[in-house]
């Protein structure tokens, strides 16, 4: 058992790498076989399809970003330093697996299965979900309210975040999501809260 779980964990990793070092390419799997030092027959014993290879990367996803975002939420009390607690662990995240940035902008899913592309816009309504609800409770507990209403403040925050994955992954990894983040955080949180203080 632990061989088989040990084998797809290697699989999954050389797929992320193979998206890392090869930008705008798709991957085969005659390719990943070869990557992974193993026929395309032993790649189907652990999953069934490529597109299951590419579910396993979005799970992995998922859970790394969720489960943080949990603790985030269990440590940190104030709104203002949630979301940027949340939106900082996306982007460094990013930075630290080029490779699955390419799957979170849509890149490394051209001509797959819809299902893995409404996965990754699953991935991003909850975190979505996620900001609007700070960002609703914010008023209630620190009288602290967005310039704009609830849903339109969490977009913007988050498709900052995304646009800056985005550019990484047009950059071919050069630009970095967290690169002068902390310059810009105070100035977008203070155009979008009334009363909000900046965490440092």
């Amino acid at each position: 058992m632990t061989k088989k779980t040990s084998r797809r964990q290697q699989i999954l990793e050389s797929l992320a790498h193979m998206l890392e070092i090869s930008p705008g390419e798709r991957i085969t799997t005659a390719r990943l076989a070869k990557e992974v030092g193993v026929s395309e027959a032993a790649l189907y014993r652990h999953f069934p399809s490529k597109s299951k290879m590419f579910e396993g990367l979005i799970e992995f996803i998922e859970e790394t970003i969720f489960s943080r975002v949990s603790l985030i939420l269990n440590d940190e009390p104030q709104a203002v330093a949630r979301c940027e607690l949340i939106l900082t662990l996306l982007l460094g995240f990013s930075e630290r697996n080029p490779g699955l940035c390419r799957i979170l902008t849509g890149d490394a899913l051209a001509g797959e299965t819809e299902r893995l592309r409404n996965r990754v816009a699953q991935f991003y309504d909850r975190l979505e979900t996620q900001l609007k609800q700070i960002l609703r409770e914010a008023e209630m507990r620190e009288g602290v309210r967005t310039t704009l209403p609830v849903n339109i403040a969490a977009n913007l925050l988050l498709s900052t975040a995304e646009g800056r994955i985005s550019q990484f992954v047009r950059s071919e990894f050069q630009r970095k999501p967290t690169e002068n983040w902390q310059s810009q955080w105070p100035v977008l949180v203070n155009g979008l809260m009334k009363e909000a203080l900046v965490s440092s």
